[in-house]
């Protein structure tokens, strides 16, 4: 079917849990098998992956220096290029969270911090939901890892960082969204 931006509805496709068949208990997520009734009430099955959620903070100084985190990541093999970015503890706000991931990871801490909306990263089978937060007044510390997690700080100009996510040198999703968020309400 095609929708015209005229129209201001939309069809009801819901799917209707039957029951779980089974599932998973991780560190991190917890995976889930269910099996759904579709709206022409054929069943079928869906994963789906739970996950407490997250955020990204882009801190951005006064020059449009941006400071991102280079940090190696074993699902995809490879050293990223990314945001300060972090998991949401139970009961935690996502402020809160944006504000201790910040500093833990880069030791910077901000005086503004500025909601720039939120994001669903890969709604066709994951429930996690990440906030995005823009952090501008930087104010420079040091920098306090968690257990086990290696990383480095560079700065980098938001004009290179665009131009990074445009020649797809940059490809971590959350980064490619608060880059392209900041910059569009930046006059940098």
């Amino acid at each position: 079917k095609v929708i015209t931006t005229e129209v201001n509805f939309y069809m009801d496709y819901t799917e209707t849990l039957v029951h779980h068949i089974n599932g998973y208990t991780g560190l991190i997520t917890n995976t889930t098998l269910d099996r759904v009734v579709l709206q022409n009430g054929e069943h079928t099955l869906r994963e789906v992956v739970e996950h407490p959620g997250g955020v990204t903070v882009i801190p951005i100084d006064d020059e449009g220096y941006v400071y991102c985190v280079r940090q190696y990541r074993y699902p995809m093999s490879e050293h990223l290029l990314e945001v300060p970015a972090g998991k949401l503890e139970y009961g935690e706000e996502p402020l809160q969270c944006a504000m201790r991931e910040l500093s833990e990871e880069t030791g910077i801490s901000a005086s503004e911090y500025h909601d720039l909306g939120k994001v669903y990263p890969s709604p066709g089978f994951c429930r996690e939901i990440l906030y995005i937060y823009l952090a501008r007044g930087l104010k420079f510390g040091t920098q306090h890892l968690d257990e086990n997690e290696f990383l480095d700080v560079e700065k980098i100009h938001i004009d290179e960082l665009v131009k990074l996510v445009m020649d797809n040198e940059l490809t971590d999703a959350k980064t490619v969204i608060a880059v392209h968020k900041a910059k569009n309400i930046l006059s940098i």
